[in-house]
């Protein structure tokens, strides 16, 4: 009887702890929805207009987030890894195509958002940069 038991006991403990790994760790302070208030040549009116944002809700698996974009038109999506250090890897960027008017901010944004290599958490704002001094300020969409 002990031995069926201590056998009951293992399979139990050893379970939870295998489900219990495979739960993704969420970071909060990253994983939120973040709108666009600082890029290139376009004003902050421009930008909350569009209501340009990248969301980082989505699922992470395997320390990379899915997250999606909407900068006036066109829903985007993406796979991004923040990692130690400051480093963020964005790839994967893709879009539906909807042709529409004024899409000079969309334009701008797919074709710099996935050379950002650098990022930074500063209270309720996150930065995105690359190599070449080109940024991308962005405010949590939950801050009052």
């Amino acid at each position: 009887m002990k031995k069926i038991l201590v056998a009951f006991f293992a399979v139990l403990f050893f379970g939870a702890a295998v489900s219990c790994s495979a739960v993704p760790e969420k970071n909060p302070a990253l994983q939120r929805q973040w709108m666009l208030v600082s890029f290139d040549k376009f004003s902050k009116e421009k930008l909350v207009r569009n209501k340009a944002e990248i969301n980082l809700t989505g699922v992470m698996e395997k320390g990379k987030i899915k997250g999606s974009a909407h900068m006036g038109c066109n829903s985007m999506f993406f796979t991004s890894e923040f990692k130690n250090g400051g480093k963020v890897i964005i790839s994967g960027v893709g879009s539906t195509l909807k042709a529409c008017q004024n899409m000079d901010l969309e334009t701008a944004f797919s074709q710099k958002f996935d050379k950002m290599t650098h990022y930074s958490i500063e209270g309720h704002f996150l930065t995105l940069s690359d190599d070449n001094g080109n940024s991308m300020k962005f405010v949590a969409a939950d801050w009052d």
